[in-house]
């Protein structure tokens, strides 16, 4: 059995799709945790057993996990959380406890790039995140963390401003180039670890996209696949951080993002070699014409 947390959210729904249309040879049976079973497709909820509730707590996921062999492993977002080891570790211990008690064979985790270079250790979000791997991996089960980059799919928040006014913004510097990501390859990714155990001990997989773009390389494959100019502006921290708290983002989180972009802009998602094995497929301008310019025409 795999047990899905955050099945109704981008990566998890995306797994869960890919899981229940694996191969008529290979069945797996699935269970979800999920706090409200009404946001999953009836489909779905016809085909999965649904552990309602948190997984952030130790009553349901010592339910949820109870004859498990596989957990696939995403926090929650917390944007008004009183800090980032509430959000991450804290978070997570009390799934860690639960592996351990139900024997708990393979967990696959979503995390970040970023172990290891120097900027890691004040990397906001990034730091939290490697904490919470290191709470998972020292249960002894056998783990693995899916480190990413930062997420083609972020940039759906902000259709509205490129469809309307052909501008999106970040703080990183306009030439700096990196991995990015499509949440659809970081499923991918997931769902053959889950389903292929053969994996042992502890250890990172990096999904890193199949290139490095800069911030004036997406503004410029954007405008080709929209068919109209997208550019890029750079926002100051003031303002981006002042623009995170009229959404509502607590300071502990808008600090935590401040962070890990400017450890992003020092070169922290840099540093792992892209090869077959951690070259994922999904190209930026294949993703737009998918997932970007139907958002947009929408």
């Amino acid at each position: 059995m795999i047990v899905i947390t955050a099945p109704t959210g981008n990566i998890g729904s995306t797994l869960l799709d890919l899981l229940l249309n694996q191969s008529p040879t290979r069945t797996e049976e699935l269970r979800v945790i999920v706090r409200d079973p009404g946001k999953l497709p009836e489909a779905v909820r016809a085909r999965v057993d649904v552990v309602t509730g948190s997984h952030g707590d130790a009553d349901v996921v010592d339910r949820a996990f109870a004859g498990a062999d596989a957990v696939f492993w995403l926090v929650p977002p917390n944007p008004r959380a009183p800090s980032l080891d509430a959000v991450f570790a804290e978070f997570t211990r009390a799934a860690a406890k639960a592996f351990t008690a139900h024997g708990v064979g393979h967990v696959v985790g979503v995390s970040a790039l970023g172990r290891g270079t120097p900027v890691a250790g004040h990397a906001g979000q990034v730091t939290a995140s490697l904490a919470m791997d290191d709470v998972i991996a020292g249960t002894g089960v056998a783990y693995r963390a899916l480190a990413n980059p930062s997420f083609m799919d972020n940039l759906l928040r902000q259709v509205v401003s490129i469809r309307d006014d052909g501008v999106f913004t970040d703080i990183v510097t306009a030439d700096h180039k990196a991995p990015v990501v499509a949440i659809r390859d970081i499923a991918a990714a997931a769902a053959g670890l889950l389903l292929d155990r053969t994996w042992t001990g502890t250890g990172e997989v990096p999904v890193l996209g199949p290139e490095d773009l800069s911030a004036d390389d997406m503004a410029r494959i954007m405008s080709d696949v929209l068919g109209r100019p997208v550019r890029y502006q750079r926002q100051s921290i003031d303002d981006f951080r002042a623009a995170l708290t009229r959404y509502g983002v607590g300071d502990a989180h808008a600090q935590g993002l401040v962070d890990m972009m400017c450890a992003k802009n020092d070169g922290l998602d840099n540093d792992v070699p892209r090869t077959l094995q951690t070259a994922s497929p999904t190209t930026f301008r294949e993703w737009c014409a998918t997932v970007l310019k139907p958002a947009v025409q929408g």
